[in-house]
C-alpha cells in the first residue's frame, strides 16, 4: 500500500504503462493520489474536511452540472460513525443562482436576477515569433460576465467575486465596475422617481444600495492579470468597463420592466434603498446633534424617557420597561444617578417582517433607536451609544417573553453592534415571593424564587425544617405587581439582581433562528411548533 514516506521512482525514457485490466464501456477519467510532502508539512498535518467541503461546494456552484464527491474514510475508525465513511455530493445545475440562494436565506425583496453579457478588448502582450524572440503584439480578448444578485430585508452585504472560478476576496477591476454600475443606475432611477419615492434632494450612496444585497460576480477571460502572487485582486483594466456596461445595461432593463411581478419587486427595492438613505442621514444627524447630554439634546429626546443624571457612559443603564404601570414602580425603585427608563406600549413592530421605512415610521422602534443614540443599520456607531447597558425588563409571562423577543429582533437587525459588544441584557424578575414566619418578634424572612422547580424545592426544604410560611404564596404576573422596594431588591439593584447577557456566538445560526421565529414565512414556523408539540407540558403553560 502506498505510504507518504515511500520512495519515488521517476519516469524513464522507454517506460511503459502496465496493463492491469479492462475498463467498462464509457468509463473514463483520471485518478490522482496525493500524499503530503514530509519536507514541507509537519507529521501532524491533516486535511480539514470543512475546508474541502467549502471549496467543493463553491466549485460546484461556479460550474453548473459539475458533480463533486467528498469521501472521508478516516471516519470509519470513529465509533460514532458506525464504521461508515463520511461522504457528501455537490451538484448544482442552477449555478450561481443557487449560490445566491445558499448565501441568502432571509426574507427576499427581489427574486434572483441574472445578468449576462460579454465584451471585447485589445491587450498588448509579448508573443514569441518564429525565431523565439518576444515581440509586443495586440491581441483581441473576450471577457464574459455572469452575475446573480438578490436583495433581502436586512442590511448585511454578501458579495463573492471570481475570475475563471478563482476567488478574488479583495475584489479588483471587475468589482469596481460592478459597484460603479449599481451606483450609477440606481442613483439615476431614484432621481427620476424622487417625487413618488419621497426622496427629496438627497443623493443615494453606494452603501444604501449594497444594504441587504447578496451577489455573485464572475468573469471569464484569457490570461487574467492579478495583483500579487495570491491572486486575490484582478488587475485587468478592461474588465472594469465591460462589467460596468453589462451590469448597467441589463439592470436598467430590469428596473424599467413592465411585468407586474418584476415591477412590484423593483418598487419594493427602490423604497428599501430610499429608506436606507434616510436612515443613514438620520444617523449622521443624530451623531452630530446628540453626542451626549446638553440641554438642547435632552429636549430633543422622547418625552416619555426618564433619563439619568450621569454622563459616564460605561456605568449608565437604560431599562426598557413594559407599560406605564411598571414605569411608575420602576421610577421609585431606580437609582436616577445612572439608571434611565424608557416605557414601551404593548408589542412593538416585528422588524424582521417590516421594511426599513416601516421601522422608522413606527413610534416605539424609532423612539428606542433615538434614545440609544447610535443610529441604525450599517451606519450604527457603537461609540455614540448613550448607555453602557440596555436592559430589557419585561413581565415573566408569555406576553413579556414575546415583547422581549420583538425587542431583541430590533436590536439584532438594526443595532447589532450593541449585542456583539455584550451591552444588551434581559432582566430576571422573580416569579414567587415566599414569606417565612419567624417566631416571636423577629421579622419574617422573605425568599424569592425564579422558577416552579425552585419554588417546590424551597417549599420542600422549609417543610423538612418544620418552618411555617404565610399563605398564600405571592405569584408575580407582572412587574407592576411589585412595590418599589421589591423591584429594586430583586431586579434593579446591582448588588442583588440577576441579568442575562444576550450573546451572538454563531451569527449565521442566529440569523436562521430569528428568521424562523420572526420572519415572513409561516410554514417553517408552523412545522417548528408542530415538531416540538410533544415535548410541551400543558401544566407549564401560564394561561
Amino acid at each position: 500500500k502506498p505510504r507518504p514516506e515511500a520512495a519515488f521512482t521517476p519516469l524513464k525514457s522507454g517506460s511503459e504503462v502496465d496493463v492491469v485490466g479492462k475498463a467498462k464501456r464509457g468509463l473514463t477519467g483520471t485518478k490522482i493520489r496525493y500524499w503530503a510532502d514530509s519536507q514541507i508539512f509537519t507529521p501532524e498535518a491533516r486535511f480539514l474536511y470543512e475546508e474541502l467541503e467549502q471549496r467543493a461546494r463553491q466549485t460546484a456552484f461556479l460550474v453548473p452540472g459539475l458533480r463533486i464527491t467528498i469521501r472521508d474514510e478516516r471516519s470509519i475508525a470513529d465509533p460514532a460513525s458506525d464504521g461508515q465513511p463520511r461522504e457528501e455530493v455537490f451538484q448544482y445545475d442552477g449555478g450561481i443562482a443557487e449560490f445566491v440562494d445558499h448565501l441568502s436565506q432571509l426574507n427576499p425583496v427581489t427574486d434572483v436576477w441574472r445578468l449576462h453579457g460579454e465584451g471585447n478588448f485589445s491587450e498588448r502582450i509579448p508573443v514569441l515569433d518564429s525565431s523565439g524572440q518576444a515581440q509586443m503584439q495586440d491581441v483581441e480578448r473576450t471577457c464574459e460576465v455572469d452575475v446573480a444578485l438578490r436583495w433581502d430585508v436586512g442590511y448585511d452585504t454578501k458579495i463573492r467575486s471570481f475570475v475563471n472560478i478563482i476567488a478574488t476576496p479583495k475584489g479588483g477591476s471587475h468589482m469596481t465596475g460592478f459597484e460603479q454600475a449599481l451606483t450609477r443606475v440606481f442613483r439615476k432611477t431614484v432621481e427620476t422617481n424622487a417625487r413618488r419615492l419621497k426622496a427629496g434632494n438627497d443623493r443615494v450612496e453606494k452603501d444604501d444600495i449594497l444594504a441587504g444585497l447578496t451577489a455573485i460576480v464572475t468573469v471569464r477571460l484569457s490570461e487574467p492579470q492579478f495583483e500579487g502572487q495570491t491572486k486575490e485582486v484582478l488587475g485587468t483594466p478592461a474588465a472594469r468597463k465591460i462589467v460596468s456596461k453589462v451590469v448597467g445595461d441589463q439592470l436598467t432593463e430590469i428596473l424599467a420592466s413592465r411585468k407586474r411581478d418584476v415591477k412590484q419587486q423593483v418598487d419594493s427595492l427602490l423604497e428599501k434603498i430610499v429608506a436606507e438613505m434616510k436612515s443613514r442621514i438620520m444617523a449622521r444627524t443624530a451623531k452630530e446633534t446628540q453626542r451626549r447630554k446638553t440641554a438642547l439634546e435632552t429636549s430633543a429626546l422622547p418625552a416619555k424617557l426618564a433619563d439619568c443624571r450621569s454622563d459616564d457612559i460605561q456605568n449608565t443603564e437604560l431599562f426598557i420597561v413594559e407599560g406605564d404601570s411598571a414605569l411608575g414602580t420602576a421610577k421609585l425603585a431606580r437609582s436616577s444617578d445612572y439608571q434611565a427608563l424608557l416605557p414601551i406600549r404593548g408589542k412593538i413592530l416585528n422588524v424582521q417582517k417590516a421594511s426599513v421605512g416601516e421601522m422608522l415610521n413606527n413610534a416605539e422602534a424609532s423612539a428606542l433607536i433615538q434614545v440609544v443614540g447610535g443610529g441604525s443599520g450599517r451606519s450604527f456607531d457603537l461609540e455614540s451609544a448613550r448607555y453602557g447597558k440596555v436592559i430589557l425588563m419585561t413581565d415573566a409571562d408569555v406576553d413579556g417573553a414575546h415583547i422581549r423577543t420583538l425587542l431583541l429582533t430590533l436590536f439584532f437587525r438594526y443595532m447589532r453592534p450593541m449585542v456583539e459588544a455584550g451591552r444588551v441584557y434581559a432582566a430576571v424578575p422573580p416569579l414567587h415571593r415566599i414569606e417565612v414566619i419567624n417566631p416571636g418578634s423577629k421579622p419574617n424572612e422573605v425568599i424569592y424564587t425564579y422558577s416552579e422547580q425552585e419554588l417546590h424545592t424551597r417549599l420542600s426544604q422549609l417543610e423538612a425544617e418544620e418552618r411555617k410560611i404565610k399563605e398564600p404564596i405571592q405569584r408575580y404576573k407582572g412587574l407592576g405587581e411589585m412595590d418599589a422596594e421589591q423591584l429594586a431588591e430583586t431586579t434593579m439593584d446591582p448588588q442583588h439582581r440577576t441579568l442575562r447577557r444576550v450573546n451572538i456566538d454563531e451569527l449565521e445560526k442566529a440569523e436562521e433562528i430569528f428568521e424562523l421565529l420572526m420572519g415572513r414565512h409561516v410554514a417553517p414556523r408552523r412545522d417548528f411548533i408542530i415538531s416540538g408539540a410533544e415535548e410541551l407540558d400543558r401544566q407549564e403553560i401560564d394561561a
